[in-house]
């Protein structure tokens, strides 16, 4: 989104601007620090933003990390507590093996050659339709 305002509308602009912001301290001293002071207090007294705690957290990473296993397609991890956790660490399972990675495709030079050669044919049987018209 582009504004096209001229020199002479940005000039009127900015005198608004100045001309709003001394009607604005003149306001301000006539009604005194009150209402500034109100301003101030509405804005301390919006509430501090909580903390989570460490048990939450963890049960949040668990519900985070069963839903990737879910969808990678391991097994499903138990939610358990931060405590068992690491007790379950030193205990746990050897891990399954992993799955062995695909071969990638590579495709022949004579089947290369196949493709590159139909591919030319049909560009020149467009050619020749154009140079027929």
């Amino acid at each position: 989104m582009s504004i096209n305002i001229t020199a002479q509308q940005l000039r009127q602009a900015a005198d608004l601007k100045e001309e709003i912001a001394k009607l604005e301290t003149q306001l301000n001293q006539l009604l005194g620090a009150s209402a500034t002071a109100k301003a101030a207090t509405a804005e301390a007294a919006k509430p501090a933003r909580k903390k989570m705690s460490a048990s939450a957290i963890a049960k949040i990473r668990a519900a985070q990390k069963a839903r990737w296993a879910e969808i990678k397609g391991t097994a499903k991890p138990a939610i358990v507590a931060p405590a068992v956790k690491v007790a379950a660490k030193a205990v746990a399972a050897p891990k399954p093996a992993a799955k062995p990675a695909k071969k990638k495709f590579t495709m022949s030079a004579a089947a290369k050659a196949k493709i590159s050669a139909a591919a030319k044919a049909r560009w020149a049987k467009v050619r020749a339709a154009k140079a027929a018209k």
